[in-house]
């Protein structure tokens, strides 16, 4: 009686779906799952937060210390410098200019710092997609010249316009958003 019941739960299930009545055979043998690979590792994020991933999918925090909500204690890093996009890219690039580039290079060699991550963000002006591309592209800019310097790169994130300073409510906060912060890891 319950192998009637399930067969017809995926006959309805295969109808909501759109699928021919397929034998419960059939049905299993030209399933198709698509994913994404999991590749374990570790990282750090902006929050400080180190975090370990298995290839099953399985993740957590690598600290055991919690708050009272459940919450991980992490050790922040603390942002040591911040590169308003307009000083060090072009409108719409990710090339930073030979003297930006110079500014960067004594930044990473005078930093006092184990590792760096760094994260790009934009103003709020094109679509989501699009500025987390830029953010993205900007940050990686940064990181090359840093590890050019020998400097470590933990991460790199791209957010977009979705970590914004201050509301995108005039030029001078736009202005404001578009950043690199670079994170200081001790």
């Amino acid at each position: 009686m319950i192998d009637k019941a399930k067969t017809a739960l995926g006959v309805i299930a295969a109808a909501a779906l759109g699928l021919a009545a397929l034998p419960a055979a059939a049905q299993e043998s030209s399933r198709v799952v698509s994913g994404e690979r999991y590749v374990p590792t570790i990282w750090v994020d902006p929050d400080g937060c180190e975090h370990w991933v298995m290839d099953d999918g399985a993740e957590g925090y690598m600290t055991p210390h919690l708050t009272r909500q459940g919450k991980p204690v992490c050790r922040r890093g603390n942002i040591c410098g911040v590169l308003p996009t307009d000083q060090f890219f072009a409108t719409d690039r990710h090339a930073i200019n030979a003297a930006g580039q110079q500014r960067l290079r004594e930044f990473f060699q005078q930093a006092n710092a184990t590792a760096f991550i760094i994260s790009g963000h934009t103003d709020s002006r094109a679509s989501d997609e699009y500025n987390l591309r830029l953010s993205e592209r900007r940050a990686n800019s940064v990181a090359k010249v840093a590890r050019s310097t020998g400097a470590t790169i933990a991460d790199v994130r791209g957010y977009g316009e979705r970590d914004p300073r201050v509301p995108n409510t005039s030029a001078a906060n736009m202005s404001q958003n578009r950043r690199v912060e670079i994170i200081c890891l001790r």
